[in-house]
C-alpha cells in the first residue's frame, strides 16, 4: 500500500479522491493540502465520506508544510489537483515533492470523469475569468428556449461543512441562504437559479450525477459549469472551451486550460470587442496549434448597465468578480471596461480606504490596480466589504460581479451593476451547433 498526499484546493482534489483513491485498497491518502484560497486548511476530509477503508478523518494542511509532510508520514506518491496554475508554479511545487523523495503525478480524465445516461454539455476555461459562465448562460438559454430541460452542475466549491455539502441543489433564492454561501457560489449559483433552471454541486460528484439525471424537475442535458480552467468531471458528448485574447499565450501556459483546449469540440475566443487584433491573432494560431480540429467561435463580451448616469463624469469604485482579479491573474474586468464606455471621471483606489483581510488581499495582488474585488469567502469578509465600500471616497459604485451585492451587503453610496453576456459574431455559432447537437441526441422532440 502506498502512501499519497492529494495536493489541491477543496475541488478537484476531493473528487480525484472520491473517484479514483476512496475504495482503492493500494493506496492510503494520509493527508491533503490546501492553497489558492482563503481558510481552507486546517479542516479534515471527513470519514462520513471517506469510505469503508478510512475509519477516521483526513486532515487537511496549508500546501507549505508539504516537504514536511512527506518524510513525517512516509510519503510515496503525491498528486497535483487543483488548477489555473502556471507550469512554472505545476513543476516547481513537483520539485518540492521529488527533492522530498516522492513521487509526483497528475490524473487524467480516463481516472477521473465519470460517464452519464443523459447528454453532458461540458463548458470549461483556460483561465478564470475569460467568459465561462456567460457561456453557460447563453448555452442554458438557448437549450431552454427549445424546451429541454437542463440541469447544470457546478464545479465544487465546498468551503464550509463536508459532510453537509455532500450533494447540494439550488432550485431557489433561499436555497443559498440555506447553504451558507460565499459570495463566490453565490456569483455561480445565483444566475442559474434566476434563469429557472437547477443547479448542484457540492463534494461527492457520483452522488450528485445520480441526483441530478433523476432530478423531480426532469433533465433532458447535465451541463457542466467548469470552474478555474479545470477538465470537466462528467464525461462530455460536447466540450465547449473559452478563451481569453486578453491573456494571449496563457492557453498554452496553465494547467489544466491546457487540457481544456486540446480536448475541446468548440473553442470560443470571447472578448473580442475589447482585445486588440495582434493577441486575437496569437490565440487563434494557438488553438490550431493545440487543437487543429476544434470549431472556433468568435464573441463580444456584451456589456451594458443598470443607471449609466452614475458613471458618466463620476469618481467610480470598480467592484470585480474576486476570484477574476485574484488567482485568474487580471487586472482588467467588465467593470473597468464599463467604466471607460461610458465615461467615467476616475477609477478610485480603494487601497487607503481598505479595512481588515482586504488590506491583506490588495497588498498581495498589487498588479489590480484600481480595483476592489469582491471578497466574501466568509462573514469577515463581508463586512470587510461592506466597510471599504462605504469608507472609499467616490461618486458612486460600479458592481460588476455576477450578483447583485446590495442584496448581501449594505451600499451606502448610489451604486449601479454591470451586466455581460456572450454576443458571438457571424458563423459559426452556437444555436447553429446546439442545434445538430440535439438531433444527434433525439432531443428535437422535446421542442417540436
Amino acid at each position: 500500500m502506498k502512501n499519497v498526499i492529494i495536493i489541491g484546493a477543496a475541488g478537484r482534489d476531493f473528487h480525484n479522491f472520491n473517484t479514483y483513491y476512496r475504495d482503492n485498497k493500494d493506496y492510503k491518502v494520509v493527508a491533503f493540502t490546501a492553497a489558492q484560497i482563503p481558510d481552507i486548511d486546517g479542516r479534515e476530509y471527513p470519514k462520513e465520506l471517506a469510505g469503508s477503508l478510512y475509519n477516521e478523518g483526513i486532515p487537511i494542511y496549508a500546501e507549505d508544510k508539504l516537504a514536511e509532510l512527506i518524510e513525517k508520514l512516509n510519503v510515496d506518491e503525491c498528486i497535483f489537483a487543483y488548477s489555473d496554475v502556471e507550469y512554472k508554479d505545476v513543476m516547481s511545487i513537483g520539485a518540492i515533492v521529488n527533492a522530498a523523495g516522492a513521487d509526483f503525478k497528475l490524473l487524467g480524465p480516463k481516472s477521473t470523469m465519470l460517464k452519464s445516461n443523459k447528454p453532458v454539455i461540458s463548458i470549461c476555461a483556460v483561465r478564470t475569468g475569460c467568459g465561462k459562465s456567460q457561456t453557460a448562460v447563453k448555452v442554458i438559454k438557448t437549450l431552454m428556449d427549445w424546451g429541454i430541460k437542463v440541469v447544470a452542475v457546478r464545479h465544487p466549491m465546498p468551503y464550509g461543512d463536508l459532510v453537509a455539502q455532500k450533494v447540494q441543489r439550488f432550485s431557489e433564492i433561499d436555497d443559498l441562504k440555506r447553504h451558507n454561501c460565499t459570495i463566490e457560489e453565490m456569483e455561480e449559483y445565483e444566475p442559474h437559479i434566476q434563469r429557472g433552471n437547477i443547479i448542484y454541486s457540492g463534494v461527492d460528484y457520483a452522488a450528485i450525477l445520480k441526483e441530478a439525471e433523476e432530478d423531480p424537475d426532469g433533465c433532458d442535458v447535465i451541463l457542466w459549469d467548469g470552474g478555474n480552467n479545470d477538465f470537466s468531471f462528467y464525461k462530455p458528448d460536447l466540450a465547449i472551451t473559452v478563451l481569453d485574447p486578453h491573456r494571449p499565450g496563457d492557453e498554452l501556459n496553465y494547467y489544466p486550460g491546457e487540457v481544456s483546449l486540446r480536448t475541446a469540440d468548440i473553442a470560443i475566443i470571447n472578448k473580442v470587442d475589447s482585445a486588440d487584433i495582434e493577441s486575437i491573432k496569437q490565440v487563434e494560431e494557438n488553438i490550431k496549434y493545440a487543437n487543429k480540429d476544434a470549431i472556433v467561435i468568435k464573441a463580444e463580451s456584451k456589456i451594458t448597465v443598470d443607471n449609466p448616469e452614475l458613471i458618466k463624469d463620476k469618481r467610480v469604485l470598480v467592484v470585480e468578480d474576486g476570484p477574476t482579479l485574484t488567482h485568474g491573474g487580471m487586472d482588467i474586468g467588465a467593470g473597468t471596461v464599463a467604466a471607460e464606455r461610458f465615461g467615467a471621471k476616475e477609477t478610485v483606489d480603494p487601497r487607503p480606504y481598505a479595512v481588515g483581510t482586504l488590506v491583506e488581499t490588495l497588498e498581495k495582488y498589487k498588479r489590480i490596480g484600481n480595483l476592489l474585488p469582491a471578497m466574501g469567502y466568509s462573514e469577515e469578509q463581508l463586512e470587510d466589504l461592506e466597510k471599504t465600500i462605504n469608507n472609499t471616497d467616490c461618486d458612486s459604485v460600479l458592481i460588476a460581479t455576477p450578483i447583485d451585492l446590495s442584496r448581501i451587503i449594505n451600499i451606502e453610496k448610489p451604486y449601479t451593476r454591470v451586466y455581460y453576456e456572450l454576443d458571438e459574431i457571424g458563423t459559426p455559432n452556437l444555436d447553429e451547433l446546439l442545434e445538430r447537437f440535439i438531433e444527434e441526441y433525439n432531443l428535437s422532440e422535446k421542442y417540436e
